[in-house]
């Protein structure tokens, strides 16, 4: 006859099974954790925002399944299953095309699409895009996050401490979505591009803060993202949940309370 004590330790045992199978399959199905660990996607999303991925919105792929990597994957998938196209302007998070790393930044270019970078400019398809004056972003210049990392400034030298300025512009894609970017300087390695077109089956990527973005720009062969097969793609950032602006979320005075909840555009 088994104790008391056992029986308590064997429906513990099975609770915490039962409770792993149910978050793994919430995690593979639906929602992904995501925190933000760079600033490339600034001001749209800061080092130390938290959100869910939202795993529905563009189907499903060997990627969806948690641990997966290019050699592995739980989940026997090929291709999608029950894909959805994404649309140009939302914010993806994908897995790296050769590295084992979930990125995210905006999706600009679409199959067929010509990409370009003129003087700083987004083209699309020979157009370039609505610019319109959004003011200035301002940051305190300190180590930012677990990282520790520093933010580019337009008014740099500055010391720390000191207000970190960068120029903001309001982007409008030609299908109307209207976003924030971060443009220090118009004469970087990725401010005049050669002509892109993207491959039937696969996206084009850019960070927000285009000067501290390595995304679609850059080719893979000098550790850059190029572009992004559809089956890469993981989910759909809708909502920051939570942000805090040190180096762990237990520093509660370092919490970010106006980016609770926030909408993601």
């Amino acid at each position: 006859m088994a104790s008391k004590s056992e029986g308590g330790i064997g429906e513990t045992v099975r609770t915490l099974f039962w409770a792993l199978v149910i978050a793994g399959i919430f995690r593979t199905l639906f929602f992904q954790p995501f925190w933000i660990p760079s600033g490339s996607m600034k001001d749209t999303l800061l080092i130390g925002d938290f959100l869910f991925v939202n795993k529905m919105a563009y189907g499903y792929s060997r990627y969806s399944c948690p641990f997966s990597s290019p050699g592995f994957s739980p989940c026997p998938v090929d291709g999608r299953l029950f894909a959805s196209e994404p649309e140009r302007g939302d914010v993806v998070v994908f897995r790296h095309p050769t590295k084992n790393v979930d990125f995210i930044k905006r999706l600009i270019g679409l199959p067929g699409d010509r990409i370009q970078m003129v003087h700083g400019v987004l083209q699309i398809n020979g157009q370039p895009v609505k610019l319109e004056d959004g003011g200035q972003f301002a940051e305190t210049y300190a180590p930012q996050g677990p990282q520790g990392g520093l933010p580019r400034c337009a008014n740099a030298p500055v010391g720390e401490g000191a207000d970190c300025i960068k120029p903001r512009q309001f982007e409008t894609l030609p299908n109307g979505v209207r976003h924030d970017i971060l443009n220090i300087v118009n004469d970087g390695p990725a401010d005049d591009t050669p002509v892109f077109v993207v491959p039937e089956g696969q996206y084009f990527m850019m960070g927000d803060n285009r000067d501290n973005s390595e995304d679609s720009r850059f080719p893979q062969s000098i550790g850059g993202v190029g572009f992004v097969p559809a089956e890469n793609l993981i989910g759909r950032a809708d909502r920051v949940m939570f942000s805090s602006a040190g180096k762990s979320l237990f520093y509660i005075w370092t919490w970010r309370m106006d980016r609770f909840f926030k909408a993601i555009e």
